[in-house]
């Protein structure tokens, strides 16, 4: 990682619950979003999400102009700003507030932290026009975030699209879902629906109904 040495390593409180501990973020050692950001390559479980809750209540980011539950911290638009906010739209119509995370030099990160109901996730966006490999696609992100966010904006065989995402969680012991969004619907797709014997007749049926 490119960060800059001698950071002092973000100190954490064990905060005892009926059902074991929880590992929170001191409040007051707030370093910068980069640093912040790459701290997450090294916390798993409830120290990552406690991290992106964190990471959101700091206050870097601003409601991008003319949206609703859009927040960046982008200092300027990207190139990829448009592919960026049309994904955000999406998911805030099915009921997230979203965070757009810039990309610091030298640190991989995803490009969104989503809230919805308390309970915060990243993802890592992979727009698909054309004819772009959704396989490949995905195993971008290996090591970036084990939420994916799928947009569809072209036409893609929903057969080919099942194969390949089982095939991402066959390489990525890690990954935890692949969120599909076309159109106007949200396919959520986990390991365990990966691992049902129906998946590809099941998915076929949500994507393409």
């Amino acid at each position: 990682m490119e960060i800059a040495e001698n950071i002092d390593i973000l100190e954490y409180e064990w905060l005892g619950e009926e059902d074991g501990s929880v590992m929170m973020a001191a409040e007051d050692s707030w370093r910068g979003l980069a640093v912040e950001l790459n701290e997450l390559h090294f916390v798993k479980g409830a120290a990552f999400v406690e991290q992106l809750r964190y990471i959101v209540s700091r206050g870097e980011f601003r409601l991008v102009e003319g949206e609703t539950n859009i927040f960046s911290a982008l200092g300027e638009q990207s190139e990829d700003f448009d592919n960026l906010l049309n994904a955000a739209r999406k998911a805030v119509e099915h009921g997230y507030r979203v965070y757009i995370l810039p990309n610091p030099k030298g640190i991989r990160t995803a490009d969104f932290i989503f809230e919805r109901k308390g309970v915060y996730k990243m993802y890592d966006l992979k727009t698909i026009s054309g004819k772009t490999s959704l396989e490949n696609r995905l195993k971008e992100s290996i090591g970036q975030t084990n939420h994916v966010l799928v947009n569809v904006c072209s036409t893609y065989n929903a057969r080919l699209m099942a194969i390949q995402i089982k095939n991402y969680f066959k390489v990525n012991p890690d990954a935890l879902e692949v969120l599909v969004y076309k159109g106007k619907k949200a396919i959520s797709v986990t390991r365990r629906f990966v691992e049902n014997p129906l998946f590809l007749i099941l998915f076929r049926r949500k994507y393409e109904k």
